[in-house]
């Protein structure tokens, strides 16, 4: 049988909508000695999207 997730986003309505603000944001960065990509990745708030491409190395 396969387990229930129990979260409190599944009780709580306010916690659920503030949760669909969120985006995973994965960002590309290549190395300048190697040229090989690494990835950085985050959660963050949908407003603060293009903050964060700009400002990650």
């Amino acid at each position: 049988m396969a387990k229930v997730a129990k979260t409190a986003i599944k009780k709580d309505p306010k916690q659920a909508a503030e949760a669909k603000n969120y985006t995973k944001v994965i960002k590309a960065i290549r190395s300048p000695k190697s040229g090989a990509y690494t990835f950085k990745e985050g959660m963050v708030h949908k407003e603060k999207i293009k903050e964060f491409l700009a400002n990650t190395k």
